[in-house]
């Protein structure tokens, strides 16, 4: 018997990301979240399963690719694709029936390597194999040690951004201690939450950081704040009712966005529609060298313009977490100058 699983467009919701990879947002997405809903429906398919047979379809491809033939490259790509297709569709799973687990997502990683190693070597064997070019044979070690250096450096900037984060949040949970201040959020936190707006219009609807003045409402009858001289003659009394005050916002990124106005522009257009405004990832690199490259047959040219993108926005990143660092120490500095002159700093001097 079918299970009740919501409306196309309210799994949409649920399940796709606010920001995502402008393959998975063009390319899979489309298949992959109707996919989702027929299998939470009418099957018992649970997110591991999915992730197992993602691996299974990937190891598919990597046999056609080691055939070194361009038909079977081209069969390898499709199944390639198939296989990343399942590899979204089991995080998709998870988040629709609730039924993700810790081990899900180690297994989901473990096998995500495993995948990009063996189809790298089965890949660059197979041309290799047909050409003896050793060219190949240094491509398979370059695919895997970029794909290894992009998940190293991606867990370790999380590591660093956690760590600032952490030390923010205790210096400023501290300071609303002291003096009752707001609570603090994060601007790259309120614009995942807000991926439509818009930094130069919408700013106040993202990152409100003035306190809401308090404002006068008349108490009610009966109230203790309505009780006394007034409220015996039948008078109501007017009272400063204190609103939720707004909380403070801190921009790590504040240094990057001065000195890249236009990143801005180019981050809203690409928000509308979902996509993230970091172009090559691990997954563009991946669709270039195993789908791209065989379907084109033009392994070489695809492998080496992948890889060298990539190159470029990792530098980028690792250049934006240079600049955040920065923001970061002039964030703690003004809590130091704020311990000194409490009455004249601001979180976000």
């Amino acid at each position: 018997m079918p299970r009740d699983i919501p409306p196309l467009a309210e799994v949409r919701r649920i399940t796709e990301k606010k920001r995502d990879a402008w393959w998975t947002v063009m390319l899979v997405d489309p298949v992959a979240t109707p996919l989702v809903r027929w299998t939470a429906r009418y099957t018992r398919a649970t997110p591991n399963q999915l992730t197992w047979g993602a691996f299974l379809v990937g190891l598919g491809s990597a046999a056609c690719f080691a055939q070194g033939d361009w038909r079977w490259l081209l069969l390898g790509a499709v199944l390639y694709h198939v296989s990343f297709i399942f590899d979204c569709m089991d995080g998709k799973l998870a988040r629709l029936t609730g039924t993700g687990s810790v081990f899900g997502a180690w297994l989901d990683f473990v096998f995500d390597r495993i995948r990009v190693l063996v189809c790298s070597i089965a890949l660059m064997g197979g041309q290799y194999a047909r050409t003896d070019d050793v060219l190949y044979l240094w491509l398979a070690l370059a695919v895997a040690s970029l794909d290894a250096l992009r998940y190293i450096d991606s867990l370790e900037i999380f590591k660093i951004r956690h760590g600032m984060r952490k030390q923010i949040k205790a210096r400023m949970r501290a300071a609303r201690k002291a003096e009752n201040q707001a609570e603090l959020a994060f601007m790259e936190d309120l614009l995942r939450e807000n991926p439509e707006a818009d930094l130069e219009t919408d700013r106040d609807t993202v990152a409100p950081l003035e306190p809401v003045a308090a404002v006068e409402a008349t108490a009610a009858p009966g109230t203790p704040a309505a009780v006394g001289t007034d409220a015996l003659a039948g008078a109501e009394t007017p009272v400063r009712v204190p609103t939720p005050r707004r909380p403070a916002v801190v921009d790590l990124h504040q240094e990057f966005r001065r000195r890249f106005p236009w990143w801005v522009r180019c981050r809203n257009l690409l928000q509308r529609h979902r996509i993230r405004a970091h172009l090559i990832s691990g997954i563009e690199f991946q669709m270039g060298v195993f789908i791209i490259g065989p379907a084109l047959d033009a392994v070489v040219a695809t492998t080496v313009v992948s890889g060298a993108l990539l190159l470029v926005f990792e530098l980028a990143i690792i250049y934006k977490l240079l600049l955040s660092t920065r923001d970061f120490t002039r964030t703690i500095d003004s809590f130091e100058t704020a311990d000194r002159f409490p009455a004249t700093t601001s979180v976000n001097s």
